[in-house]
């Protein structure tokens, strides 16, 4: 990015704040060797990582236990050309514990298609990059438009 590009570089504080704010997201994984990208509904938890409730018999399930994914989550206002977006890469795994997924019952993100047998994914956030842009095209005039 360029000083005078109109996007800011944010830290990984900011990134967890506004990620915080979002209900929906897209979970960036491999599906038949081939890049898939799913939106589902998430929340984070305490340490950052990212939760996602799934049916635990889905493809996305089998598909991202033990594997390294991103995770994105943005928010864009069209009409000022502003908006912000934030990547977190890391470690997918699916919460076995007992007492971890009944805590996760109770605090975690609840399901827009509920199943019978679900389950939490967790991200584990090793690398988080965010960037916010603040100007859009009204930074060099109508005339671009």
């Amino acid at each position: 990015m360029h000083a005078n590009d109109g996007f800011r570089e944010l830290g990984r504080q900011e990134c967890l704040r506004l990620l915080a704010k979002v209900p929906v997201g897209r979970i960036v994984y491999t599906r038949q060797a081939l890049p898939a990208v799913l939106p589902v509904n998430f929340c984070l938890d305490h340490d950052g990582a990212v939760l996602v409730r799934t049916s635990a018999s889905s493809d996305l399930a089998g598909a991202v236990d033990g594997a390294v994914v991103a995770f994105q989550a943005d928010e864009v206002d069209a009409a000022t050309h502003s908006g912000w977006s934030v990547v977190v890469t890391g470690a997918a795994g699916l919460v076995t514990d007992p007492t971890e997924h009944a805590r996760l019952l109770r605090t975690g993100p609840h399901s827009w298609a509920p199943s019978p047998r679900e389950t939490f994914i967790r991200i584990a956030p090793q690398l988080i990059t965010g960037r916010q842009l603040t100007a859009g095209r009204t930074l060099y005039g109508a005339h671009l438009l």
